[in-house]
């Protein structure tokens, strides 16, 4: 049996510059090339679709599978992780985006990335549920440095995703799945290195928790509104490129922008807003600004400049969104976090799933009807919460700490 004094003192003792272990540096710069995944893929969707002969609905499956199975991985990443540790599913989860990110690099149709897009999502899955507690159990200096950290890492993961895949899909649509890979090789190995072992969680987590979960009626009004405005988010994000009809370049640094105020947003702008304002108000109208927005670039599609500052302003809406709505998640209902973390994602990501295919399909016919779609579910998500407000009087009686685990947990499952 290991000692956990001397493990500490080992993780003490290989320390960087800066004071953290090397191990924390480790996991942030995985978690980095983990949130790029997100939105890498916008600037190569249109260069796949005329080099593999695929229309705009066969690309946005992309997304779906990526999607799908990540929101259904999310309820068996507590089970994995409280029965074989942290580092183990760490490590389980970078191996598996490093094979399925090469292999869709080594495609030959549009099928085949599709596939290998939904293995991707597994191994993101598992990494992402167990970085944020990995972080915060190694690093040294107390929770809200470990916290500040984190969210850094998850920030510029989401900006520079678009920006790496315009500069990677530039030469090659290949490109940004290969840069993923060897990325990702590179994290792997340092964690190998650096991380400790982790020990077992004392009571491991049941498969069916998060079904159960789901009768609390507060925490299905906030699962139904983001699987609602899920239609919304990924709308923007997996069909925007090809009405843009823009070169790789161009969308990663609009796409790029977009992730810059999402993740400002989500740590800066969201506390602040829901301190002076509450949160049930503050996601009402995040969603209200937003479902505005698509309808104004459903009304101007053929205007490249209205989609442009569209999709930027939408990061500002949903980061406030994203980390408010979560963090009600985490407090919505009498159960552990991680539980109700694992139930909404399942629920919400049925959103994220569904919104590419639908909106690449409409928008085959007519560019402007996803975004119309897309601005009509986010309305109704903000109609579900007025509905289910008495279920969520209590969320703001709730005040965590700046920087706090909460509100970290909120803006990863969020984003």
């Amino acid at each position: 049996m290991s000692n956990p004094k001397s493990t500490r003192d080992n993780t003490a003792a290989a320390t960087s510059p800066s004071g953290q272990p090397k191990a924390v540096w480790a996991v942030a710069f995985a978690s980095v090339i983990a949130f790029m995944g997100i939105g890498l893929v916008d600037p190569i969707l249109k260069p796949i679709g005329e080099q593999l002969n695929a229309t705009p609905s066969q690309v946005s499956l992309l997304f779906t599978s990526y999607m799908a199975v990540t929101g259904v991985a999310m309820l068996v990443t507590g089970v994995i992780s409280s029965r074989f540790g942290a580092k183990k599913t760490l490590l389980s989860g970078l191996a598996i985006i490093i094979v399925f990110a090469a292999l869709a690099g080594m495609s030959g149709s549009i099928g085949e990335i599709i596939g290998f897009r939904a293995g991707w999502g597994l191994g993101n899955a598992l990494f992402i549920a167990t970085a944020l507690a990995t972080i915060v159990g190694a690093a040294t200096g107390g929770v809200a440095k470990a916290i500040i950290l984190y969210e850094a890492a998850l920030g510029i993961g989401i900006a520079t995703g678009p920006l790496l895949g315009g500069v990677l899909g530039g030469i090659s649509w290949r490109g940004p799945f290969f840069g993923v890979s060897v990325l990702m090789a590179v994290a792997f190995i340092a964690i190998v290195v650096l991380l400790p072992e982790t020990p077992k969680a004392a009571h491991p987590t049941s498969i069916t928790a998060p079904f159960k979960a789901l009768r609390h009626k507060g925490l299905l009004t906030v699962s139904i509104a983001a699987l609602l405005y899920n239609f919304g988010f990924f709308t923007l994000l997996a069909f925007t490129p090809f009405p843009l009809d823009m070169g790789t370049y161009a969308i990663g640094f609009i796409f790029c922008g977009w992730g810059i105020l999402l993740a400002l947003s989500s740590v800066f702008l969201a506390p602040k807003l829901q301190a002076r304002f509450g949160s049930l108000p503050m996601m009402a109208l995040s969603l209200a600004l937003f479902a505005i927005d698509l309808a104004v670039m459903g009304m101007f599609t053929e205007h490249k400049i209205v989609l442009i500052v569209g999709v930027v302003i939408a990061g500002a809406f949903l980061g406030v969104n994203n980390t408010l709505i979560t963090e009600a998640v985490m407090i919505s209902a009498p159960i552990e976090r991680s539980t109700a973390s694992a139930a909404y994602s399942f629920v919400r990501f049925g959103g994220g799933a569904a919104a590419p295919w639908v909106a690449g399909k409409l928008g085959e016919h007519n560019m402007s009807l996803p975004f119309w779609l897309g601005a009509v579910c986010t309305a109704a998500a903000v109609a579900v919460l007025f509905i289910g407000r008495g279920a969520l009087a209590h969320i703001d009686d709730h005040d965590p700490a700046p920087h706090s685990v909460d509100e970290a947990q909120a803006i990863t499952v969020g984003d």
